[in-house]
């Protein structure tokens, strides 16, 4: 049986074989977002929201996408659900999670900053200083790189800047369905800051680049803080009464049967069922 003396010359080897712990995380050198944010009260969950929904938001489309969005409000207007992918359970994505519907909260650590969502999976900005994969697989939130930034040269940063590729679709900015382009190679830009005069609101400037747009359309979000708060999980209910049949959109009703969702609409084809 060894002796106490080579059991400890043994656990001393086995510690000096670790590799050096990383530096402890100061937090004192980040801005203070650790909270639960949500839409200010009263703040509609259209993508820009100093503007009204619908057309008022006047996105810089291309006609052809202009057309689809049109074409999107339209069938809403007569009952269908139009370009919004959510109503089939989609996940949000990116950017329209950003929307936050349901309240967000950002959580700083080293080399990573995580915003958690009570509607969605959380993302991770990777603040390590590594670069874009190049075989990426995408996903509905993207792959986000962000750089902590300190403007105002205090020593302290304030500013989050972050790039995120490789978002996967279906998506849409806002339940209108205002759409992306179909190559799904839309990518963003966003700048996270608290506000300089009160920082209990969150600033989001987020920029995307699609080829649905004809130039890069810019728009600002703020979050309120809640520093107590109450946190529930929103997830899309199992009991999902729609059903797609081809490109129709239809409804189990409370019967149990299949009903349409607008006037007029065609059967569904039932043809393997004769």
């Amino acid at each position: 049986m060894p002796s106490c003396n080579a059991m400890g010359a043994i656990m001393l080897a086995a510690l000096l074989a670790l590799p050096v712990a990383a530096k402890a995380f100061d937090g004192s050198k980040y801005p203070d977002m650790q909270a639960q944010w949500s839409r200010p009260r009263g703040t509609g969950i259209q993508w820009d929201p100093a503007k009204p929904g619908g057309r008022a938001q006047q996105p810089p489309l291309t006609a052809e996408y202009q057309a689809i969005w049109e074409a999107s409000m339209a069938d809403q207007a007569k009952g269908g659900q139009g370009n919004d992918p959510l109503y089939r359970c989609f996940p949000v994505g990116m950017p329209r999670v950003m929307n936050a519907v349901f309240p967000m909260e950002i959580v700083i650590t080293t080399g990573t900053t995580y915003i958690l969502f009570e509607a969605s999976t959380p993302r991770r900005i990777f603040t390590d200083g590594r670069v874009f994969p190049k075989d990426q697989e995408p996903n509905f939130l993207g792959y986000s790189i962000g750089k902590w930034v300190d403007e105002d040269g205090d020593g302290r940063f304030d500013v989050l800047e972050v790039e995120t590729r490789f978002v996967r679709g279906p998506h849409a900015y806002d339940g209108s369905g205002l759409p992306f382009h179909a190559d799904d190679q839309a990518w963003f830009k966003e700048r996270l800051y608290l506000d300089h005069a009160n920082p209990d609101i969150l600033n989001a400037e987020i920029t995307t680049y699609d080829h649905a747009l004809t130039r890069p359309w810019t728009i600002t979000r703020s979050y309120q803080r809640t520093r107590n708060p109450i946190w529930f999980q929103n997830n899309c209910v199992d009991d999902n009464k729609h059903v797609q049949v081809g490109k129709e959109d239809y409804f189990v009703g409370a019967d149990g049967l299949l009903m349409p969702v607008r006037k007029g609409q065609a059967r569904p084809d039932l043809r393997h069922f004769e």
